[in-house]
């Protein structure tokens, strides 16, 4: 079978790759969609972030859905035909974190598509994936394209939950790309009372401003469009900080208030963080990083139609042009979520 695998930066080919057995507990996947991440980017576009780096041909991809072909001895509930929503998340449930509760922080973490690890841990940009049926979530009533958004819903779930109580409070996000954009719908389904979003082009706020936003802002074109929020001492209660730029960071910070909450959830490298605002202000600084059970609740919100994803869904492309594919989500002026059609 074909896959997309990384070698280096702007080097992405589609290569022959070995059939996997199915074992006992595991299921065999025609993968159906693939959404480009910010992180393929990254690998794509500089060959990793800071310190995680290519060191050698990883298959590319993490947020997947896939239609079930084979099933492995001891599978109960699945089926084949049905359509799955596949968690990138294999945690070893052995080490102290697991056991402690935090799949997410597992220290032995198969995660698709990650140069964390060496060897590096391969990615599901590929025509057939085996799986563990703990990861195969049924998406029913879910078009593949949906099911393969409950990845980076569910990193937004999980921000929101580090944040906490979200009724009623004032929330700024900072970035406006696709997990900017899906931290406003669970913000507004959280029961925020209102929601800004800013980012430095207009084409991606408009998403935001869809997905139910109160105002968007450009910082480049309106440099001063969130001074109204850092009068005083600050106004918002809670930053979610999806750019990964230290400037949305400081900005961002500055507009929020005394005892209020700032999550990091933007993934680039690292940022010089205005600590003295954080201490003066009694700020509560939370780094969010993956999920684990969010990703069931992320495929349920969709299904019950409480989260509406499909607007986010600009572009679609057979992996074949994959250059085409990532010059394209690139472009953050062009298209907001693009996938690859596996089919």
């Amino acid at each position: 079978m074909k896959a997309l695998v990384i070698h280096g930066e702007r080097d992405l080919r589609v290569e022959e790759i070995a059939d996997e057995p199915v074992g006992a507990g595991q299921v065999r996947l025609r993968i159906r969609r693939g959404g480009i991440c910010g992180s393929d980017l990254h690998y794509f576009l500089h060959g990793g972030m800071g310190a995680i780096q290519v060191r050698q041909p990883m298959i590319l991809g993490h947020e997947v859905s896939g239609e079930i072909v084979e099933i492995g001895e001891g599978v109960a509930g699945l089926a084949v035909g049905d359509l799955v929503a596949v968690s990138p998340s294999r945690p070893c449930q052995a080490c102290q974190y697991c056991r402690d509760g935090l799949p997410n922080h597992c220290e032995n973490m198969r995660f698709y598509g990650s140069a964390m690890p060496m060897p590096h841990i391969q990615g599901a940009f590929r025509q057939e994936l085996v799986a563990n049926v703990s990861q195969c979530v049924p998406a029913k009533g879910l078009s593949p394209e949906e099911a393969a958004m409950a990845e980076p819903l569910s990193v937004c779930l999980h921000a929101a939950k580090q944040a906490g109580d979200l009724l009623g409070k004032r929330v700024l996000i900072t970035g406006s790309g696709p997990i900017g954009v899906l931290m406003a719908l669970v913000a507004r389904r959280s029961g925020a009372a209102e929601i800004v979003v800013s980012d430095i082009l207009d084409k991606p706020l408009d998403y935001a401003r869809a997905a139910g936003a109160d105002r968007v802002v450009n910082t480049r074109t309106d440099q001063d469009g969130l001074a109204a929020y850092q009068a005083g001492k600050g106004t918002m209660d809670v930053l979610f900080e999806c750019s990964s730029a230290e400037v949305a960071l400081a900005t961002g910070i500055a507009a929020v208030r005394p005892r209020g909450t700032v999550v990091q959830l933007g993934m680039g490298g690292d940022m010089t963080v205005p600590m003295q605002q954080i201490t003066v202000k009694e700020l509560s600084l939370k780094g969010s990083f993956r999920f684990h059970t969010e990703f069931v609740v992320a495929i349920d919100l969709m299904e019950k139609g409480l989260i509406d994803v499909k607007p986010l869904l600009t572009h679609v492309y057979p992996f074949a042009d994959h250059e085409k594919a990532f010059a394209v989500a690139a472009d953050k002026a062009l298209s907001m979520k693009v996938q690859f059609d596996f089919a």
